[in-house]
């Protein structure tokens, strides 16, 4: 797929999906734990992530909003994980349409794109190469989930906590990884997050979701 193209298809799937970026998120500091607090939180931190590798089958729908510091946009999101599979689909309410992402470790699909179906052997670079969005998708499958990403792929992972010994903000690759507000654990469950919001740099995902399936949810 030659560059103009790309610029083509990736002016497409943005204008589509509404010209709105996110707007750059305000953090608030953490809360100072003592010793004894941190390694609470540490504990729990290890047991939420121990239940939810033991589910690698989950789901989520709920809405989306990305940017690339020029463009942006924000729609409706489906994400359905099943092992190393992912099909991610996303669609704008006002046109209508709808692009699907596909794949697994080694290969990666898009379709909905002006142009026809493009295909690689991996979704970040694939995403990037054509629509300008850097979307960490292999990562993004740990951290809506409260969880670190494989340390060979992206580096080791800082954690941070608040008050309520719940994870807060997670490094790593890179990125940051807010997370604001959690879906309590039910008694066979863990708790899950809700709202997050992923940065680096100029790249930003915003995630806001409405439903969970699997992945250890109650």
């Amino acid at each position: 797929m030659n560059s103009h193209l790309q610029k083509i298809a990736g002016f497409a799937l943005v204008a589509a999906l509404c010209a709105c970026a996110p707007a750059r998120m305000v953090r608030e500091p953490l809360p100072a734990l003592s010793a004894q607090e941190l390694a609470q939180a540490q504990a729990q931190q290890q047991a939420r992530e121990t239940a939810i590798a033991a589910m690698p089958d989950w789901a989520l729908q709920g809405r989306v909003a990305l940017s690339n510091g020029r463009n942006g946009g924000s729609g409706g999101i489906e994400w359905s994980q099943r092992g190393a599979n992912y099909e991610v689909a996303l669609s704008a309410p006002v046109t209508r349409q709808s692009w699907r992402l596909s794949g697994d470790a080694g290969s990666a699909r898009i379709e909905g794109l002006e142009g026809g179906p493009r295909s690689g052997s991996d979704a970040q670079t694939l995403l990037r190469e054509t629509t300008g969005w850097e979307i960490p998708v292999a990562a993004l499958s740990s951290w809506v989930r409260g969880a670190r990403a494989d340390e060979g792929a992206f580096g080791a992972a800082t954690l941070s906590y608040a008050a309520d010994g719940r994870l807060a903000r997670l490094e790593q690759g890179g990125w940051t990884v807010d997370y604001n507000a959690w879906q309590a654990a039910g008694e066979t469950g863990a708790a899950l997050p809700t709202r997050l919001n992923a940065e680096r740099g100029q790249a930003r995902v915003r995630l806001v979701v409405d439903r969970w399936e699997g992945a250890a949810a109650p």
